[in-house]
């Protein structure tokens, strides 16, 4: 199932083809995603990078997609992995309390965001680096979601002229062939200075060019244009959607019946065929991916002999 499918899958099974219904079915399915992801494991959707530690500094900075760890390991000149524990910070506080303490890392731990951005986590290590050495980090990420066609960033901006000058919040994008992208965006000296991205939206395509309606941003003005860099997810298919689409429809259509105000009744029986499809996925990631014949024997169920 790809994303066009889901997307009129979702409006068939709800009978709904209301404009705004349709404009946030995008959300719909990403909360749905975001709750399979933090359910279950799925072997199939990890990864591991590669990189080098800093001479002199503790902290590791996270992968964007990152949602939890297997592994952090270093790499000697031999290709040897040394795998570091994982403990928690005050520990690594009690056993290295002095800046100066350095070494080989033997701990590490999950520090979280820095200061200057709270989206950008960290880990920590103990002792601090005293060599920049070779390092494998393995974990469990968020994958890209199935929705096609999110905006990621725009490249170029024409400014118009006649605009109020202002700040104005989650300004609706007009323009190609999506639907549903909105921004944050800055008028000064009477012509768009900056666009910053607020909701992807969904079925965009690079180098469309977006607009905003005067009406948005003071009343008055025209011009402005901003121009589509790149987008999310051109093909809108995912790992959920090739090989267990259930367990995605049926949590995408609990936050359209939410959303809709639906009987508590029928958002139970979607909450209710959603934990269905979400233990068959847990049976797949959290057992059959982890597992072969070799090891634990194949399935073998009793039978009566007649």
């Amino acid at each position: 199932m790809n994303y066009i499918q889901l997307a009129q899958a979702i409006q068939d099974y709800s009978e709904n083809t209301e404009s705004l219904f349709v404009l946030n079915i995008p959300m719909f399915v990403k909360e749905a995603e975001q709750r399979i992801y933090n359910s279950v494991q799925i072997p199939s959707l990890r990864k591991n990078v590669t990189g080098t530690m800093t001479n002199g500094n503790k902290y590791i900075t996270l992968p964007n997609d990152w949602l939890s760890n297997y592994s952090l390991a270093i790499i000697d000149s031999t290709g040897r992995y040394t795998y570091l524990l994982n403990k928690d910070v005050n520990f690594l506080r009690e056993a290295y309390p002095n800046p100066n303490d350095t070494g080989v890392p033997k701990y590490y731990a999950l520090f979280g965001p820095r200061t200057s951005d709270a989206n950008e986590l960290v880990l920590i290590m103990g002792p601090t680096p005293n060599s920049a050495y070779d390092m494998e980090l393995h974990y469990f990420y968020y994958p890209v979601s199935i929705v096609q066609g999110q905006v990621a960033n725009f490249n170029y901006i024409t400014t118009g002229a006649n605009y109020e000058d202002n700040i104005y919040y989650n300004v609706p994008l007009t323009g190609g062939s999506g639907t549903g992208a909105t921004a944050t965006i800055t008028v000064f000296q009477n012509g768009v200075t900056n666009v910053t991205l607020e909701n992807q939206g969904a079925l965009y395509a690079v180098g469309e060019i977006l607009s905003a309606d005067a009406s948005y941003l003071g009343g008055t003005g025209n011009g402005f244009t901003v121009t589509i860099n790149s987008v999310l997810n051109l093909t809108g298919t995912s790992w959920l959607g090739d090989n267990y689409d259930p367990v995605l429809f049926y949590g995408a259509m609990r936050e359209a019946i939410l959303f809709m105000k639906g009987e508590a009744d029928l958002v139970g029986y979607y909450e209710n065929k959603y934990q269905e499809a979400l233990l068959q996925l847990k049976r797949l990631g959290d057992g059959l991916e982890r597992n072969d014949s070799y090891r634990k024997g194949q399935t073998s169920l009793q039978y009566n002999t007649l």
